[in-house]
């Protein structure tokens, strides 16, 4: 079994070398083969995300790499370098969609949110909870008063802490298991007010467009966009964040 799981490894870094070295030489077909292979065959992977995603740019395929940036963004969503990148690659998208605006307070909770990922956040929690039972035990065994009214505060931070990271880590985890963002492939997509092709025409979107998907009916998506228009497509016609 360990020599299995350690041949593994080495066969994933040297598929991994492999794109990378196709990627140097500006061979970029062959590094997004090699990459789709390593995520088909080792699973999800933030580094190899961000890695397609940027052959796929460099192809000049616009969707497939921000369908991947936005992937590796899901997994880690605290780098700044796939933020970057995905900022660069929506700008060559045709539709520039101006989102609403959020309040003030809900901006600044997803900003510090998605500082880090949803283990990231679980283990802050768990390091500080441990921290909160060492403030309760100063604060019961502690025969000095300083060091009972250091320990209560810092325990009441800490425990403040622990909720907040949890809620973090439960955002980042439900958003991780949901997946209910897309991304549009289709080169041109006529949106209608009904899930048919007899609905209303409503607007039309481009690839590399992002969509949040309300509900599903048959071979249709009901689907939101950033700055608040809802309507139906082909479910065909998007790819699943």
């Amino acid at each position: 079994m360990v020599l299995f799981t350690a041949f593994s490894v080495s066969a994933q870094e040297n598929e991994l070398k492999q794109a990378e070295e196709s990627y140097t030489k500006e061979d970029y077909g062959k590094a997004i083969e090699l990459y789709e292979n390593a995520l088909n065959k080792y699973g999800e992977s933030a580094a190899v995300y961000y890695n397609l995603g940027n052959a796929y740019y460099k192809a000049d395929k616009i969707a497939p790499a921000i369908l991947n940036y936005e992937r590796a963004l899901l997994l880690a969503p605290g780098d700044g370098d796939i933020r970057f990148n995905l900022q660069m690659a929506r700008q060559k998208a045709v539709d520039q969609i101006e989102p609403l605006d959020a309040f003030f307070l809900s901006k600044w909770f997803n900003r510090l949110q998605d500082m880090g990922s949803a283990d990231s956040w679980a283990t802050l929690a768990l390091v500080c909870f441990l921290l909160f039972i060492g403030c309760l035990i100063l604060f019961f065994f502690s025969r000095k008063l300083l060091l009972k009214k250091g320990g209560f505060y810092a325990g009441v931070v800490l425990l403040l802490i622990v909720v907040v990271a949890n809620i973090f880590a439960a955002h980042q985890k439900t958003d991780l298991e949901t997946r209910n963002t897309a991304v549009v492939f289709a080169p041109t997509v006529t949106v209608k007010s009904s899930p048919n092709e007899s609905g209303t025409d409503l607007f039309i979107l481009h690839e590399g467009t992002k969509v949040a998907i309300k509900s599903t009916l048959g071979d249709w998506s009901e689907i939101v966009l950033e700055d608040g228009n809802v309507g139906w497509m082909p479910s065909s016609k998007i790819e699943i964040i």
